[in-house]
């Protein structure tokens, strides 16, 4: 797992801006999902979702200053229990000390907060220590050391987790040239003006013509008009994102290298997926938060040759919710009641899967306290999305509905179009039914209950 790598910046997503090639040979040996979605799309919180399969407000890790309790059921713990070895090496995010240190790991060894990516401290049982070297390169190497180090006759979990590419874009020194000659193209909604969202948009402090600063751009920018000065901005701020993802991408080379040297690869269900996806430009915003789709679409491949068939596509919806759930499925585990997420074993095979999810729910918590996001909930169809952005300071509550069949950019607000007043009516019935189902009540919207 990686950190706000964008789906849309992985070549076997049809990335226009980079190649990777390695992430490719996952999605060519198996199967390649279209719709995963973030249940919250920042760092800790989703990461807490992916261990525990609850949604934020169960699990507790609501936002980025929620720590997480190890004493929760997890899907490590439960494996580590079955008899599998596990490890997790690199980001972690979820608080240290005590109840707050990686739980059902036989091994951890974990930046501390973001980390840094030269030199990197990282903490493990018996302390802290500097690791010469960059990032990407010094977790992939601890995992690989873990591999060797692991008894052969038995099974295991590594989860191998890159700070890349969560800003500062602190790119390699392989990779420090990369793209210098050349113009990384421009998504098309980069000059979004906001003129037909809620005020929620406009708001947003994440703009690259404006809130990109001198580090993040390695020195001051030049004096240039305003269009130009974005246009210059952004290929500051990608073509270093997409640096740090080149080095993920070769990172993740060695480890699928390491199973193929190893006769592994035939029995090992390899995932590549991040925390949550992220603005490549997108609406003129680097970050995530939002439940606009650059924000909420998580990569995710699986590769498992003895059952996953080759080179699959996949639309139907996955949540970060189910990976607990699917991971407990393929070692051969119940997965406990008190997890809210579904396997997705059946969706990875092609089967058929009865009553399966075609509607999801999301809810971002921090409301005001970075990059001035409004916190808002909502529900996404395979055709519509509905937001409501439910604090009353400093905006009124508002709300969006978008058309993704006709405006999949996600530029227009129909919420208060006459001929869309019976889809707002069945959306939010919908709404009502998912707050329900997972349990969580608070700030309820007029009319719901």
């Amino acid at each position: 797992m990686s950190d706000d790598h964008a789906a849309h910046a992985i070549g076997a997503y049809g990335s226009r801006i980079n190649t990777t090639p390695h992430l490719d040979r996952i999605a060519a040996g198996g199967v390649r999902l279209d719709n995963c979605f973030c249940t919250n799309s920042i760092c800790a919180p989703s990461r807490a979702t992916i261990l525990s399969g609850t949604y934020s407000h169960r699990n507790g890790v609501l936002t980025l200053d929620d720590r997480f309790d190890g004493r929760m059921l997890t899907f490590p713990q439960l494996l580590q229990q079955a008899g599998y070895q596990t490890a997790i090496v690199g980001k972690w995010h979820l608080g240290h000390g005590g109840i707050h240190d990686p739980t059902g790991f036989d091994y951890w060894n974990v930046l501390p907060g973001q980390g840094a990516y030269y030199d990197p401290v990282l903490i493990e049982a018996t302390g802290r220590t500097v690791h010469p070297g960059y990032a990407t390169d010094v977790i992939t190497d601890l995992s690989l050391e873990w591999l060797r180090r692991r008894d052969p006759a038995r099974p295991f979990l590594l989860m191998c987790h890159h700070k890349a590419p969560h800003r500062p874009w602190e790119p390699d020194a392989k990779h420090a040239h990369l793209y210098e000659d050349v113009d990384i193209p421009e998504p098309p909604t980069l000059n979004d003006d906001y003129s037909d969202r809620g005020r929620a948009a406009a708001a947003a402090r994440m703009r690259v013509d404006r809130d990109l600063t001198d580090r993040d751009l390695k020195g001051p920018a030049p004096d240039l008009p305003p269009e130009q000065l974005r246009a210059w901005k952004y290929q500051r701020y990608i073509k270093d994102y997409l640096r740090c993802v080149a080095s993920v991408d070769d990172n993740v080379g060695r480890l699928l290298q390491y199973l193929d040297a190893e006769g592994l690869a035939e029995d090992t269900l390899v995932v590549y997926t991040s925390d949550q996806g992220f603005f490549l430009g997108d609406h003129g915003w680097y970050d995530k938060r939002f439940f606009y789709e650059e924000s909420l679409r998580m990569p995710f491949l699986a590769r498992y040759p003895r059952e996953i068939p080759q080179g699959r596509t996949d639309a139907r919806f996955a949540l970060n919710v189910d990976f607990g759930p699917t991971f407990l499925d393929y070692a051969g585990l119940s997965v406990p009641p008190e997890m809210q997420g579904r396997s997705l074993r059946r969706v990875l095979r092609g089967e058929e899967e009865p009553n399966w999810q075609r509607s999801m729910y999301y809810r971002y918590f921090m409301h005001l306290a970075h990059h001035n996001v409004y916190a808002h909930y909502g529900v996404r169809t395979e055709r519509y999305k509905l937001i409501y952005y439910y604090e009353s300071q400093p905006e009124p509550q508002e709300w969006e509905l978008f058309d993704l069949q006709s405006d999949p950019q996600e530029l227009h607000n129909v919420y208060h179009d006459p001929g869309y007043a019976p889809v707002v009516a069945e959306l939010r019935a919908e709404l009502r039914r998912l707050r329900a189902e997972i349990g969580d009540g608070t700030n309820p919207f007029e009319g719901e209950g």
